[in-house]
Order: structure tokens, then C-alpha cells, then sequence
């Protein structure tokens, strides 16, 4: 049982570190006095960290094992986050997001890698609960750091708080962790391969939910600041809503999925998320965007895996290059959005570039029959 406590704790982990830095995305928009286009292409640093590490975590879990490669990024994890407080203009920030990008990336390749073999251990599903615990983490990052600066602790004194508890985690389950990897048949290099359209469009429909995503992670607490007056110390409440929104959403995916089936959850689940966008950026209240934040959480949660699983289903291409491409194209979504949105907030405002991306959320309403293949 040990390895799937280790699980786990490493995709609480993984969540707890990514989302602690969304409460502090405005104190470095403030103390650096960047605008929102600045802010928007050094934020692309930490996609960027994670894109460029992914394929290198894959080849470093497949010659050394799961164990060491989590054990090390999770230690890495735990160095950069105090490091994003002590930058002292643009271009280090950029270095140090690159950096903690690249650290939660080997971590989210090894830890997904792990948790197969774990599932194969167990002899039964158990990814979308290891999921639902990322988003736990992503509740527990955003809402204790912003209680953290609110008590007012200081910035990197609250970095380092957290960073203290994640070298917890993995001090202690670093043994825990299996070696074995998948040993697999030639799934690293299915990515490079050419798949059809169905994939592709999948792929698109992934990169704008991953998008939606990652504005949440990168923008929520700047809108709250600068366009609903919300003080620095609580802003990141915007992602404390949208995280446990995602989470309960996640925890109860298997049940709800059953219910509804794969299309619904596509159509439904889009369209409720691109209306809490329209709702948090329509209204003029600072209360009324939580709620718009945790509407985009509920409808966003499932969306994901349901693409992934027909994706797997697809016919005449294999379930590996096909969620490969699929995932590579979500990543994407992940990488270029937060600078897109910067650039459009930039050029109108941000109300606006966040209710562009609830009219691409619309288009994946409109394409949800792809998820019945």
C-alpha cells in the first residue's frame, strides 16, 4: 500500500507547488512594475520549462527508474518557489519560471508514469483519484499561501513555508516510490508520429481546455487585484474557487461520466465553464467572479480525461501515439495561452481576453460528438 500513498502525496505535491504560485503572480506584477504584456511573456517561461523537460523526464524515468527522477524534481520543486520572490527584475523571473516549469514537469511525467505502474500493481483504475488529489493540491497551494500573505507573513518567508512542507512529502515517501518503469514498446517516440485528423482535432479541443486552465493558474489573481479591487493578500482566491470546484468535480468524474456519458460531459461541462468565464467578467462584483471562477472549475474537471479516453478509443491509430499527440497539443494550449491572453488584455482589456477564451470553450461545446468515437 505504501507505493499508492507515495502516489498520492506526490500529485498533492505536484499541485500544492504549482498553484502557490498564483497567489503571487500580482506581488511580482507589482514589485517588478510589469505591464500585462511583459507579465503575460515571462509567465510563458514556466510552460516553456515544462515543455522543453518533458521528453528529457520520460528518457531519465526510463534509465533510472521512477524513484530517483520524482525524488529529484520534487527536490527541485522545493528549491525554485522561493526563488520566483527573489528575482530582482523581468529576465530573472523569466529564469527562475523557467526553472520551476521545468521542475514540475519531470515531476508530472514521472509521477503519471509511476501512477500506471502503480495502477498495474493494484490490478485496478485509479488515475482519476490521483488526479482529483493534483486538484486537491492546487486548493490547499492557492488558498494557503493567500492565508499566509494575509496573516502577513512575507512573501518569501511564505515560499519557503510551503517549500518546507513539500521536502516533508519527499523525504518521507522517497523510498516508497517504485523503481520499475512501464518497460512499454516504443511509447516515448509515438509523439513524433503523424496521426489522423480526429486526433487532431482532439488535440485542439485539449489545447483550449488546458488554456482555460492555465488563465486560471496565471490571470485569476490579476483580474481579482486590478479589475474587482481585491487586496494582494486574497486575490488568490480566485484559484482557491476554481481548485476545489475542479477537485470535487475530478473526485466524482468516474460516477458523473456514467451518468451523462462521454458527449455530455464535453457539451455540458464546456459550456457551464465558458459561462463562468461570461459571468466573472460581465459583473462588476468581486463575489460574483468566485462564483464565475468555480463555475469554469465544475464544467473544466472532466473534459480532459473524457478527450484522453476517445482518444484511446479512436480506430486504425494507436492508443498511445493518439494520447500522446493529444497531450503534447494540450500543453501547448498551456504554453502559448498565458502570453496570448497578456497580449489581448494589453491591446483591450483583460475582462475581454478572458471572455475570449469562454468563445473558444463555445466551439468545443459545438465539436463534442468527437467524444463519442
Amino acid at each position: 500500500m505504501n507505493p499508492v500513498r507515495a502516489t498520492r502525496l506526490i500529485f498533492l505535491l505536484s499541485g500544492i507547488g504549482m498553484a502557490s504560485w498564483a497567489p503571487m503572480v500580482p506581488y511580482a506584477k507589482a514589485r517588478l512594475a510589469l505591464d500585462d504584456a511583459t507579465l503575460g511573456l515571462v509567465l510563458l517561461c514556466m510552460g516553456f520549462g515544462a515543455v522543453i523537460a518533458m521528453p528529457l523526464a520520460g528518457f531519465l524515468s526510463h534509465r533510472f527508474g521512477h524513484r530517483d527522477v520524482i525524488g529529484v524534481s520534487g527536490l527541485l520543486v522545493c528549491l525554485a518557489l522561493p526563488l520566483l520572490t527573489l528575482t530582482p527584475n523581468a529576465w530573472w523571473l523569466g529564469g527562475a519560471l523557467l526553472f520551476f516549469g521545468a521542475s514540475l514537469g519531470v515531476v508530472d511525467v514521472a509521477m503519471n508514469a509511476h501512477a500506471v505502474d502503480v495502477e498495474k500493481q493494484q490490478g485496478k483504475p485509479m488515475m482519476s483519484g490521483f488526479h482529483g488529489l493534483f486538484s486537491v493540491g492546487g486548493l490547499a497551494g492557492s488558498a494557503g499561501m493567500a492565508a499566509l500573505l494575509h496573516a502577513g507573513s512575507p512573501l518569501t518567508g511564505s515560499a519557503i513555508a510551503v517549500s518546507i512542507l513539500l521536502l516533508v512529502i519527499v523525504a518521507t515517501q522517497w523510498r516508497h516510490f517504485l523503481v520499475r518503469h512501464d518497460d512499454g514498446s516504443g511509447e516515448p517516440h509515438a509523439r513524433f508520429r503523424m496521426p489522423g485528423g480526429a486526433v487532431f482535432l482532439l488535440g485542439f479541443l485539449c489545447m483550449v481546455v488546458f488554456l482555460a486552465e492555465g488563465a486560471m493558474l496565471d490571470w485569476s489573481a490579476v483580474f481579482l487585484r486590478f479589475s474587482r479591487g481585491f487586496e494582494p493578500s486574497v486575490a488568490g482566491l480566485g484559484y482557491a474557487a476554481f481548485s476545489v470546484a475542479m477537485a470535487v468535480g475530478r473526485l466524482l468524474g468516474d460516477r458523473i461520466t456514467a451518468a451523462l456519458g462521454p458527449v455530455s460531459i464535453v457539451r455540458l461541462g464546456s459550456l457551464i465553464a465558458a459561462a463562468g468565464f461570461f459571468l466573472a467578467t460581465a459583473l462588476p462584483w468581486g463575489p460574483v467572479a468566485l462564483i464565475g471562477f468555480a463555475l469554469v472549475g465544475i464544467g473544466a474537471s472532466n473534459i480532459v480525461p473524457v478527450l484522453f479516453s476517445a482518444a484511446g478509443r479512436l480506430n486504425r491509430t494507436s492508443p498511445g501515439i493518439a494520447i500522446a499527440t493529444v497531450t503534447s497539443l494540450g500543453y501547448a494550449g498551456m504554453l502559448a495561452g498565458p502570453a496570448v491572453i497578456g497580449f489581448v488584455a494589453k491591446a483591450s482589456t483583460l475582462s475581454i481576453a478572458l471572455a475570449g477564451v469562454a468563445s473558444l470553450l463555445i466551439v468545443v461545446s459545438l465539436c463534442a460528438s468527437i467524444a463519442r468515437r
